[in-house]
């Protein structure tokens, strides 16, 4: 994080893609809370602060006569919570980089916020557009990446703008340095022993993640729709579960692999299946290798909760990416929320926990244990892609 920015405008490229409710407020303030620390030091050095985000695919979700649907889509949603967390007012630009985005960024005073509005409302946003970034550029003296959950996209705001600014005037913030090195400090350098819990629907979305982590863990516990093609792939009758039938081969070189490199991988020992997929289905626990032809798997059983727990409780580090049952059902949460409560059992015992991925970052914080665990990622796939040793084209944008 740059430390001479007094006087400066600095455009700060932050991840305000929050969820909102059918009335438009948001639900959860993770990512504007994360971003509040870099925001805060940068007025603290007296500068003002220009800042730019995405929100939605507004260009996917175009109104029935193809125009973009502004009024679900605009970043003014996010004001009175930004406002509030900020203790300041927030200007809003109604463009991104049209005249008045200019207007507004040439009469900021110093300490003043500019919010732009949604970059995804341009085209030119997602192409990595040279003349759209370097309109960017042209509101400020210094730019900041902080959107560590958009740094895997080559996108205008996230990548192109940062070829506009030199070296001393372009750098990451507080949350990508901490992304950063939290990561590397799993990959790098684990207290031992070190606990990888997968879950997530498919085997194909973590194939990278697996191997990477065959290399590194000491076990990788594997819950969720994924597990059942490691299941099948054992020999296991799995009924109506969730498979990817073109992976099982490939289950069964991840297992050969893990064993070779002393690395046990655990399955679900009993499972929770249901009728259907639905809330109110009829359900009960079964061997997770002897599931009745009708019935599917929606969570993990009490045995498989209890290993997985001690295995978690006696850990070091810690590595959670996908919940292991479909917790947004009530019937099937109780598997992902015993993971989260002994996950942070662990992390109160000395382990140090990453929480990397959405729909695990959502269970933990469903659960009311988010302030029990070392760090929660906003990265989501960008986390997934620098776990897997890809190079992400918004960190490099920056680093050369």
């Amino acid at each position: 994080m740059l430390n001479n920015l007094k006087g400066k405008k600095v455009l700060v490229r932050v991840d305000f893609n929050v969820p909102l409710d059918k009335d438009f407020n948001v639900t959860d303030e993770t990512r504007l809370l994360k971003a509040i620390p870099t925001i805060d030091d940068i007025l603290a050095q007296g500068a003002s602060v220009i800042l730019m985000s995405h929100l939605g695919r507004p260009l996917k979700k175009l109104k029935d006569d193809g125009s973009i649907n502004v009024s679900k889509f605009t970043l003014r949603h996010i004001i009175p919570n930004l406002s509030k967390l900020l203790k300041r007012p927030i200007i809003f630009a109604h463009d991104t980089v049209g005249k008045d985005a200019f207007d507004k960024a040439n009469v900021l005073k110093l300490g003043e916020v500019l919010l732009l509005e949604n970059t995804r409302f341009n085209k030119e946003e997602a192409e990595g557009d040279r003349d759209f970034a370097a309109k960017l550029a042209k509101l400020a003296d210094v730019y900041i990446n902080d959107a560590f959950g958009t740094a895997h996209r080559a996108h205008a705001s996230t990548t192109t703008v940062a070829k506009f600014f030199e070296p001393e005037d372009k750098s990451f913030g507080y949350l990508i340095e901490n992304e950063l090195k939290f990561a590397s400090k799993l990959l790098n350098s684990p207290k031992r022993p070190f606990v990888a819990i997968l879950g997530g629907a498919k085997v194909s979305d973590k194939i990278k993640l697996i191997e990477k982590l065959i290399d590194v863990a000491n076990f990788i516990l594997i819950g969720g729709g994924m597990s059942y093609t490691f299941t099948k792939a054992l020999g296991g009758n799995i009924g109506k579960s969730l498979v990817e039938d073109d992976q099982l081969d490939l289950a069964l070189e991840l297992i050969s692999k893990a064993k070779d490199q002393n690395v046990e991988i655990v399955l679900p020992e009993d499972t929770v299946v249901a009728d259907k997929f639905s809330a109110d289905a009829d359900f009960k626990i079964t061997d997770s290798y002897h599931i009745d032809n009708d019935w599917m798997g929606l969570d993990i059983g009490p045995k498989a909760i209890e290993k997985f727990s001690n295995i978690i409780l006696d850990a070091q580090s810690i590595l959670w990416n996908g919940p292991v049952g479909v917790f947004e059902f009530e019937n099937f949460s109780k598997g992902t929320f015993a993971i989260a409560e002994a996950v942070a059992k662990a992390t109160k015992k000395g382990a140090f926990s990453l929480i990397g991925g959405g729909d695990s970052v959502a269970a933990i914080n469903k659960s009311g244990l988010g302030d029990q665990v070392s760090f929660i990622s906003t990265g989501g796939g960008a986390m997934l892609e620098y776990l897997e040793g890809k190079s992400l084209p918004g960190l490099k944008a920056i680093e050369g």
